[in-house]
């Protein structure tokens, strides 16, 4: 009975705990600026579309803040999924809703402290000399309402599990052919689900938007991590060829095997 190979086992519980580590901090990030809404064509110093949509409804590009950086959440599920099975998925997924969790309850804490007063002072005027209250525009940017939080967090944990499971099937028929096809598809499916729920829940049940509003950010939204998601496969390509260099051309063949079959994160075993 070999022993079981210790440098390959250190090598993947690294490569999880960084790909683990990227997932978090930028799943925490999208859902604390998730809150901001920005106009892509001011942002091009255009003026707004104004498309037609809904009878009397307009159109414009307007994304939020969080989706800038969720195509970098779905590329790494992928990459974790693709070494270490949809498992992993679910346990990064879900240990990442328990710390968002706590770092809206820790916002809600200090957003309820009291401000020093000297702090309120230095800070009681804007550059421009405009009156300016610190404590409220701190609170405002931080705090976030319920149904945000219920919305954001509700849609992010269903969107996962739906991207585990869609990418898995995939792969299973797929193999380890075709990386674009279960990466692009997982995310179509993935996306929908979460840009609709999040925005729903947050901004239809609990805030004040029409459905038109909810629809019309939707679909800016939708497309843009749509694209984003296809303009980004050779990423995946690229990070399969560096891990595989990491891991070993043999060794990272037999992580994507296990991970197909469930076992990637299972116990190391004497072979």
């Amino acid at each position: 009975m070999a022993p079981p190979d210790t440098q390959f086992e250190q090598k993947k519980t690294l490569l999880f705990l960084v790909l683990c580590s990227i997932f978090l901090v930028n799943a925490l990030l999208a859902e604390l600026i998730g809150v901001k809404i920005f106009s892509v064509e001011a942002l091009l110093g255009l003026p707004g579309a104004q498309i037609p949509l809904l009878s009397d409804f307009r159109l414009d590009f307007n994304l939020t803040a969080g989706a800038v950086i969720w195509p970098v959440v779905f590329i790494t599920t992928d990459i974790i999924n693709e070494y270490f099975g949809k498992d992993g998925v679910k346990k990064i997924s879900f240990i990442t809703v328990l710390l968002i969790l706590y770092a809206f309850l820790v916002i809600s804490i200090t957003t309820g402290l009291p401000p020093a007063p000297f702090w309120l002072q230095v800070n009681s005027q804007t550059p421009e000399g405009q009156p300016f209250d610190m404590n409220y525009a701190f609170n405002s940017v931080y705090r976030q309402g319920s149904g945000i939080i219920i919305g954001s967090v509700s849609a992010f944990i269903l969107a996962q599990l739906l991207d585990a499971s869609v990418f898995h099937w995939l792969r299973q028929n797929t193999g380890h052919r075709k990386i674009w096809l279960r990466a692009t598809g997982s995310t179509i499916v993935s996306q929908l689900v979460d840009t609709v729920v999040v925005l729903f829940v947050a901004f239809y049940i609990f805030g004040n938007w029409s459905m038109k509003q909810v629809i019309a950010v939707s679909i800016i939204n939708y497309i843009y991590k749509f694209t984003v998601a296809v303009l980004l496969t050779p990423l995946l390509y690229l990070a399969h060829g560096i891990i595989d260099r990491y891991l070993g051309i043999d060794k990272a063949r037999l992580l994507m095997n296990k991970a197909l079959k469930g076992e990637s994160l299972a116990v190391s075993r004497k072979q």
